[in-house]
Protein backbone atom coordinates (compact mmCIF):
# COMPACT_ATOMS: atom_id res chain seq x y z
CA UNK A 1 0.00 0.00 0.00
CA UNK A 2 1.34 3.68 -1.02
CA UNK A 3 1.56 6.43 1.94
CA UNK A 4 -2.05 7.14 1.82
CA UNK A 5 -3.04 3.98 2.35
CA UNK A 6 -0.89 3.58 5.51
CA UNK A 7 -1.85 6.56 6.46
CA UNK A 8 -5.72 5.76 6.50
CA UNK A 9 -5.39 1.95 7.55
CA UNK A 10 -2.94 3.47 10.70
CA UNK A 11 -4.28 6.70 11.58
CA UNK A 12 -1.40 8.50 11.18
CA UNK A 13 -0.50 11.42 8.71
CA UNK A 14 1.23 10.82 5.87
CA UNK A 15 3.40 13.90 7.37
CA UNK A 16 4.12 11.84 10.91
CA UNK A 17 5.07 8.94 8.57
CA UNK A 18 7.18 10.34 6.54
CA UNK A 19 9.18 12.01 10.01
CA UNK A 20 9.01 9.25 12.12
CA UNK A 21 11.09 7.46 8.59
CA UNK A 22 13.17 10.56 8.64
CA UNK A 23 14.32 10.38 12.60
CA UNK A 24 14.30 6.49 12.19
CA UNK A 25 10.90 5.77 14.51
CA UNK A 26 10.70 3.66 11.48
CA UNK A 27 12.58 1.71 9.28
CA UNK A 28 12.50 3.25 5.29
CA UNK A 29 10.52 1.34 3.56
CA UNK A 30 10.77 -0.39 0.09
CA UNK A 31 9.98 2.06 -3.01
CA UNK A 32 8.93 1.12 -6.29
CA UNK A 33 10.80 2.25 -9.24
CA UNK A 34 8.92 5.76 -9.42
CA UNK A 35 10.30 5.90 -6.05
CA UNK A 36 6.75 5.45 -3.85
CA UNK A 37 7.04 4.44 -0.71
CA UNK A 38 5.25 0.99 -0.30
CA UNK A 39 3.81 -0.07 3.31
CA UNK A 40 3.09 -3.77 4.29
CA UNK A 41 0.53 -4.93 7.74
CA UNK A 42 3.88 -5.04 9.69
CA UNK A 43 4.28 -0.90 8.98
CA UNK A 44 0.33 -0.38 9.42
CA UNK A 45 0.85 -2.56 13.00
CA UNK A 46 4.15 -0.24 14.07
CA UNK A 47 2.33 2.80 13.24
CA UNK A 48 -1.02 2.06 15.05
CA UNK A 49 1.48 1.13 17.99
CA UNK A 50 3.28 4.54 18.06
CA UNK A 51 -0.03 5.85 17.56
CA UNK A 52 -1.41 4.99 20.71
CA UNK A 53 2.33 5.18 22.45
CA UNK A 54 2.03 8.77 21.89
CA UNK A 55 -2.33 9.84 22.76
CA UNK A 56 -0.40 8.06 25.71
CA UNK A 57 2.19 10.94 25.64
CA UNK A 58 5.33 8.83 25.52
CA UNK A 59 8.21 11.10 24.05
CA UNK A 60 9.53 10.14 20.78
CA UNK A 61 12.43 8.57 22.84
CA UNK A 62 10.52 6.59 25.12
CA UNK A 63 8.51 5.14 21.84
CA UNK A 64 12.33 4.06 20.60
CA UNK A 65 13.06 2.24 23.56
CA UNK A 66 9.17 0.47 23.42
CA UNK A 67 9.37 -0.24 19.63
CA UNK A 68 12.73 -2.14 20.75
CA UNK A 69 11.67 -3.78 23.69
CA UNK A 70 8.06 -4.98 21.44
CA UNK A 71 10.22 -6.45 18.68
CA UNK A 72 12.11 -8.21 21.12
CA UNK A 73 10.39 -11.16 21.39
CA UNK A 74 13.15 -12.49 24.21
CA UNK A 75 12.58 -9.30 26.14
CA UNK A 76 11.72 -9.25 30.59
CA UNK A 77 8.39 -7.54 31.06
CA UNK A 78 9.84 -5.81 33.86
CA UNK A 79 11.82 -3.32 31.59
CA UNK A 80 8.72 -1.97 30.63
CA UNK A 81 6.95 -1.99 33.70
CA UNK A 82 10.14 0.02 34.83
CA UNK A 83 9.80 2.27 31.65
CA UNK A 84 5.86 2.89 32.13
CA UNK A 85 6.45 3.62 36.16
CA UNK A 86 8.89 6.22 35.18
CA UNK A 87 6.83 7.72 33.13
CA UNK A 88 3.82 7.73 35.47
CA UNK A 89 6.03 9.67 38.25
CA UNK A 90 6.71 12.20 35.94
CA UNK A 91 2.80 12.72 35.51
CA UNK A 92 2.41 12.60 39.11
CA UNK A 93 5.04 15.39 39.07
CA UNK A 94 3.68 17.52 36.21
CA UNK A 95 0.00 16.63 37.88
CA UNK A 96 1.14 17.96 41.34
CA UNK A 97 2.90 20.97 39.64
CA UNK A 98 -0.37 22.15 37.56
CA UNK A 99 -2.34 21.69 40.65
CA UNK A 100 -0.05 24.26 42.33
CA UNK A 101 -0.15 26.35 39.88
CA UNK A 102 -4.28 25.47 39.29
CA UNK A 103 -4.67 26.82 43.55
CA UNK A 104 -2.26 29.95 43.22
CA UNK A 105 -4.29 31.17 40.36
CA UNK A 106 -7.77 30.48 41.55
CA UNK A 107 -6.64 31.97 44.48
CA UNK A 108 -5.82 35.59 42.41
CA UNK A 109 -9.00 34.95 40.59
CA UNK A 110 -11.35 34.74 44.04
CA UNK A 111 -9.58 37.95 45.50
CA UNK A 112 -10.42 39.85 42.11
CA UNK A 113 -13.65 41.76 42.33
CA UNK A 114 -14.09 41.56 38.77
CA UNK A 115 -15.34 44.87 38.77
CA UNK A 116 -14.57 47.93 36.78
CA UNK A 117 -11.78 49.31 39.07
CA UNK A 118 -8.59 49.21 37.59
CA UNK A 119 -6.73 47.63 40.69
CA UNK A 120 -6.68 43.79 40.06
CA UNK A 121 -4.89 41.41 42.30
CA UNK A 122 -3.99 38.96 39.28
CA UNK A 123 -1.74 41.90 37.43
CA UNK A 124 -0.69 42.76 40.75
CA UNK A 125 0.90 39.37 41.49
CA UNK A 126 2.24 38.90 38.02
CA UNK A 127 4.17 42.28 38.30
CA UNK A 128 5.49 41.32 41.99
CA UNK A 129 6.94 37.98 40.42
CA UNK A 130 8.21 40.37 37.24
CA UNK A 131 10.29 42.68 39.37
CA UNK A 132 12.13 39.95 41.68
Amino acid sequence: MNIGQAAEASGVKAKMIRYYESIELISAVHRTESGYRQYGQTDVQKLRFIKRARELGFSIERIRTLLELWEDRSRRNSEVRKLARQYISELDADIEKLQSIRNQLQHLADTCEGNHRPECPILDELERTARH
